[in-house]
């Protein structure tokens, strides 16, 4: 069966032990989030830019029933590993991270995250490449805890999506009225110590996180029952904390949840910086390229079971019919007053390395 004849081709989504298919409502979730917390299962991917978008999917399947469904065999066609280019060149990232550095010193900010969008042309028939088969070449080489992939063609109903993950990062969780994020600052490659300067990072985030929780729980239940936990992912290392919080009752799964909760979180801390509004203002000067869904949110909300969870689209692959077909990926650091340019640069590098050279021409599904 090639991807042409799969009968899932009119939408389709999955997560880790979830699987859903056909999409049959939509909704601009900044405008009409609270749907999301009266009924059904909600596929949801916002972007950094500020656009949240849900559909509401028809089946879903669970547990090992949706392990069976995602299975496949067919080969990923990726783009030519030297086709990929960037949006900031080395040079012109580490002029961006000395400018930020100049907006510390100067009591701007006190950390911002500087990205890059790498593209490559990738021409595919309507909705676009496999994504089951990326999912897959991922999941062999690069498993994730928030691995998803979402396609959803356009049409006269809503938007279309194309979107293929492996984030290691939950950006929001709720299990009926428990809120916890878990934001990563710190990056290093196998076998090397931290930087103090990643440490004061995830603090800073986690600090902010705290704060940004706060706004739709109930007073005195914001804890963090973890900080700076060292977590080992494939090719590099992640210094990782958790910020648990309960919802308030005029919150809990009321229509006012999503719509509070996108107005005080997104989009993530952890992609944008501390304060909030000054790491966004100094984002849109330095960056050339619109990141997407990339440092976005990507998962689900099931308004039925009462449950969601939204990763920080890290780690994330989109495509879109630009220029005939192009698949994008994005990738960035924090940075602080101990930032060193070169230093940034490298890390953008390790963050991407091992998972553009999954996507691109010769890689094949297990």
């Amino acid at each position: 069966m090639t991807w042409l004849d799969d009968p899932r081709r009119h939408g389709s989504a999955a997560f880790r032990g979830i699987w859903a298919e056909r999409p049959v409502e939509h909704i601009d979730a900044r405008t009409d989030g609270h749907r999301l917390s009266q009924e059904g299962f909600w596929v949801v991917v916002g972007t950094f830019e500020g656009r949240i978008d849900a559909w509401r999917f028809a089946h879903v399947e669970r547990g090992s029933s949706a392990e069976r469904v995602s299975e496949v065999s067919r080969p990923w066609n990726g783009p030519s590993a030297a086709a990929w280019v960037s949006s900031l060149d080395r040079g012109e990232y580490m002029r961006g991270v000395s400018a930020i550095r100049d907006d510390i010193r100067e009591g701007e900010v006190y950390q911002a995250n500087l990205c890059r969008v790498l593209s490559a042309p990738l021409p595919a028939p309507t909705p676009g490449p496999d994504a089951v088969a990326l999912s897959h070449v991922l999941a062999k080489g690069n498993p994730a805890r928030h691995a998803a992939h979402i396609v959803i063609p356009a049409s006269r109903r809503w938007p279309g999506c194309w979107v293929v993950s492996a984030s290691p990062e939950l950006y929001l969780g709720i299990d009926a009225d428990v809120v916890t994020s878990s934001p990563i600052k710190g990056t290093a490659a196998p076998g090397m110590q931290m930087l103090d300067k990643d440490e004061a990072e995830n603090v800073m985030i986690t600090d902010l996180i705290r704060n940004d929780l706060s706004h739709t729980a109930t007073p005195g239940t914001v804890a963090v029952p973890e900080l700076l936990g060292h977590h080992q992912h494939p090719g590099l290392a992640h210094l990782q904390s958790t910020v648990t919080a309960r919802l308030a009752r005029d919150y809990n799964w009321t229509p006012e949840l999503w719509p509070a909760m996108f107005d005080g979180t997104f989009p993530p801390g952890s992609v944008s910086g501390a304060p909030k509004s000054s790491a966004l203002r100094i984002i849109a000067r330095e960056e050339t390229a619109p990141r997407g869904p990339y440092c976005g949110a990507i998962g689900w909300v099931d308004a039925d079971r009462r449950r969601a969870e939204l990763a920080v689209g890290i780690r994330t692959f989109w495509w879109d019919d630009d220029l005939g077909g192009t698949l994008r990926f994005g990738t960035g650091a924090g940075i602080t007053w101990g930032s060193d340019p070169a230093g940034e640069w490298v890390e953008t590098e390790l963050k991407a390395r091992r998972l553009i050279g999954l996507a691109s021409a010769g890689t094949m599904t297990p």
